[in-house]
């Protein structure tokens, strides 16, 4: 009895066997995935940089002699008009100069006015034949010389009443002082720095840019320029000048915006300025095409003849928060996996809905 029933079992495991073999592995129904057409169009990028208002024309003051500071009448912020008092210094020195080129010169327009008495009576004389041409001509180089002392000590007076006013701090323009650098009771020296002036007139916008951004591309010269505050209030600009050096310590170039006239921006407001380089024609991918191949940027390309995949190395020009940018690798017209990149072979077949540009 064990015998025949260990034949049925047997026989019925051949018989399933046979069937299996014959039947083969099912089919399976190609991957779907979502494609895009490679298209070339204008691109436009760019970011956004901070920097700050400030006035085009700045000036720095300072007194043209030293001194005691005794007087500061101007603070940071204030608006100023041209010829306006700042600041003063100790100018008692400077006045006992005066004094002794006041002093001076009555002496010497004494002596050149004595001079002038002795020529005229030796001329006199040389007429009536009464002196020498050796006395006329010992009187007029005394009168000569008195003359050359009397515009000396004019000069000199001069000198002293610069000197004098030189003790006064005044603006230069009309305007904003922005910095100030000393306190009454401190001791400038000549050429020091006390004031600095932002003149009324024009205004810039001054950024720091990284030095990337201006490799191998060209940037627009319009720039919307929006204050951080309060980034309703924007404005038109226009890059006035890049600087052909750059700072050694932070590695970036200084670029000015000339902003519009009718601008209300207030000195020293932190700004974004969005800058853009001028349009190219590239092919632009949504960031999901992208895939790797030995480490490096890839997509999937599909043959719109058979359907059938392949893996083909790109060159990224730059990336975007959704999308990227390719310079090689991909032609206009190809067909590229977009989405449901993830498992799939070289040479798989792939379904797909037509190839919408993006």
């Amino acid at each position: 009895m064990k015998r025949v029933l260990a034949a049925a079992v047997l026989s019925s495991l051949a018989l399933l066997s046979s069937c299996s073999e014959q039947q083969g592995p099912p089919e399976t129904a190609p991957r779907r995935v979502t494609v895009a057409t490679a298209t070339e169009q204008p691109l436009t990028h760019g970011g956004s940089i901070t920097g700050e208002i400030r006035a085009r024309v700045q000036s720095d003051l300072s007194f043209r002699v030293s001194g005691k500071i005794i007087e500061r009448l101007a603070d940071v912020g204030a608006s100023v008009k041209a010829g306006q008092l700042l600041a003063r210094i100790d100018a008692e020195e400077q006045r006992a100069d005066l004094e002794v080129a006041v002093a001076n010169l009555e002496a010497a327009v004494a002596q050149q006015t004595q001079a002038q008495l002795a020529f005229d009576r030796q001329q006199n004389l040389f007429r009536t034949q009464v002196t020498t041409r050796a006395a006329l001509d010992q009187a007029q180089e005394v009168l000569l010389t008195a003359q050359g002392s009397a515009k000396s000590a004019q000069a000199q007076l001069e000198t002293a009443k610069d000197a004098v006013s030189f003790t006064e701090l005044r603006a230069d323009a009309d305007g904003v002082i922005t910095a100030r650098n000393a306190e009454v009771g401190q001791v400038a020296q000549a050429a020091q720095v006390v004031f600095t002036l932002a003149h009324d007139g024009p205004r810039d916008a001054v950024f720091d840019v990284v030095e990337t951004l201006f490799l191998g591309r060209e940037i627009e010269p319009s720039v919307t320029v929006k204050l951080l505050s309060d980034p309703a209030r924007q404005a038109d600009a226009r890059v006035r000048e890049v600087s052909p050096t750059i700072d050694p310590s932070t590695g970036t170039v200084k670029v000015k915006l000339s902003l519009n006239s009718n601008t209300s921006m207030p000195l020293g407001a932190p700004v974004a300025g969005s800058f853009r380089y001028k349009p190219l024609s590239m092919i632009q991918l949504p960031w999901s095409a992208m895939t790797s191949k030995g480490g490096m940027p890839a997509v999937w390309v599909v043959d719109p003849g058979s359907s059938k995949i392949s893996l083909r190395a790109i060159e990224v020009e730059g990336y975007q928060t959704n999308s990227f940018t390719i310079i090689t690798g991909v032609s206009a017209g190809d067909i590229i996996v977009s989405e449901g990149t993830k498992f799939l072979r070289p040479n798989e077949v792939v379904s797909y809905e037509g190839g919408a540009a993006r």
